[in-house]
């Protein structure tokens, strides 16, 4: 039986750079603005630094297995001296957990040093491993964040600037990412021409910031500029800004699971307010899937928002059911079953004043494999629920993604191999809905979305299967 942290569907990465044309170290910078995306990466962590005004190969990293906080220490964060720098957080979607794979990736070759730290995820990426490695190329990951890097640095031998060679590059490019890049005089950022993978733009004072989601600005208190368009170049350097827009086409596809599930609350991305959406979820639900209920509640933190929503469109009350243990942490040992079983009584643990005698409806914006949810229906019946409806603020998942969102295969997906009678049935649900497909488009204004872990429709043609599951 998995636990209530193993159920939860993973991000691919969080990505963070910083120059400071004044010469203030930027490993502090850095930290906080890691610290604040850590919800999009927690297995390893990493920050390069260099300084503009020093020779050309001194980029300094440190990385590390775990969290931020873990990681980085006032000391370490002493010793990477630099003006100008770039963070990752890591989940794993390609590449195992492992050291060797943490990121920036540091590259020195002829052209000079370069960093690199990509979110996202290549569905081309075994063509392009084969040509670079019949070209002899020597590889020390098994990620594509590599290739990506090779690529420019291949690139860079023939062209003039870094950006060139960066355009170059990610014209070959197939797939999702969001790139910050340093090299010694420069901060860029791309992003995929479809939009796939946010990146976002902002200044405090004179510094200038590049990250994946709009709350790590907030955390440096920096000002939110706006959102590096899909297909844009940024180049930040001693003479400002300037951007390139050649990679940009017609076509976008945001990634919809962004604003169900993954990004922060207090983000905003590509002009849509991410709490704003998650409402607009929660209200399209009450008036697909109404009930007869005396309050609607939802699991914390995923399900809260899209539950206030539904309450408000419903008129029914809106009660916190569940007080969540903040200190049981993700590394939480569980050796026997009968420990494993408990899990979930030890994250969130109902209070039974709230729900005794009283019909609920639960909203939360996933159900994956099930498990948790079972066993969070079997704790409100325990305390005196009299119903549980369930409702989940996204479509049911059916299909994988290739794109950096580790949706597990259609074996492990339970929407794959069951109805919606049969989860509701597993899961001891009196009633169960799901938000449906057609109302994705509201929940994020008519921004143009990929939705495909649903529908199927890839906006880019999938790998091969033998390539997936590597």
């Amino acid at each position: 039986m998995e636990s209530y942290a193993d159920e939860r569907i993973k991000e691919a990465c969080g990505v963070f750079g910083i120059y400071n044309p004044h010469g203030e170290d930027a490993a502090s910078s850095i930290y906080y603005g890691l610290a604040s995306l850590q919800h999009r990466g927690q297995e390893s962590c990493g920050i390069a630094v260099c300084d503009t005004t020093g020779p050309k190969g001194n980029m300094n990293v440190h990385k590390g297995m775990g969290l931020v906080q873990e990681v980085f220490k006032e000391h370490t964060l002493q010793e990477l001296k630099g003006n100008l720098g770039i963070g990752h957080v890591r989940y794993s979607t390609t590449g195992a957990a492992t050291l060797n794979n943490a990121q920036p990736l540091v590259l020195n070759y002829i052209k000079g040093t370069l960093a690199l730290a990509h979110n996202g995820n290549l569905v081309n990426t075994e063509a392009l491993r084969d040509e670079l490695a019949r070209t002899g190329a020597i590889f020390q990951t098994t990620t594509d964040s590599e290739i990506i890097a090779y690529q420019i640095a291949r690139e860079r031998v023939h062209t003039r600037t870094v950006e060139e060679a960066i355009k170059k590059a990610a014209s070959k490019l197939k797939g999702a990412y969001g790139l910050v890049i340093a090299s010694p005089r420069k901060l860029i950022g791309v992003r995929d021409p479809l939009g796939l993978k946010p990146l976002c733009l902002g200044t405090r004072e004179d510094s200038y910031i590049i990250a994946s989601e709009s709350c790590a600005l907030t955390a440096i208190g920096a000002q939110f500029l706006r959102d590096i368009l899909p297909g844009e170049i940024v180049t930040i350097s001693q003479d400002g800004i300037t951007s390139n827009l050649d990679l940009q086409q017609e076509k976008q596809a945001h990634c919809i699971f962004e604003y169900i599930y993954f990004a922060r609350l207090d983000s905003t991305i590509d002009g849509i307010s991410v709490y704003e959406a998650r409402k607009k979820a929660g209200a399209a639900l009450a008036k697909a899937y109404p009930a007869k209920a005396d309050l609607v509640t939802g699991v914390p933190d995923s399900g809260i928002t899209a539950a206030q929503g539904y309450a408000r469109e419903s008129s029914i009350p809106f009660e916190l059911t569940f007080y969540k243990n903040s200190y049981v942490g993700r590394t939480f040992i569980k050796p026997t079953q009968q420990e494993r079983e408990s899990s979930v009584r030890l994250k969130l643990s109902v209070l039974d004043q709230a729900v005794r005698g009283k019909s609920i409806v639960l909203v939360d914006d996933s159900i994956v494999r099930g498990t948790t949810m079972a066993n969070l229906i079997r704790l409100l019946k325990q305390a005196g629920a009299k119903e549980v409806h369930v409702r989940i603020s996204s479509p049911p998942f059916l299909y994988p993604c290739y794109f950096g969102t580790d949706v597990p295969s259609n074996q492990q997906l339970l929407a794959a191999s069951h109805s919606v009678e049969e989860i509701q049935k597993l899961i001891g649900a009196d009633s169960l809905g799901y938000l449906r497909v057609e109302d994705l488009p509201y929940m994020v204004d008519g921004l143009p979305i990929c939705r495909a872990c649903f529908d199927k429709q890839y906006p880019i043609a999938p790998p091969a299967e033998e390539a997936i599951f590597r």
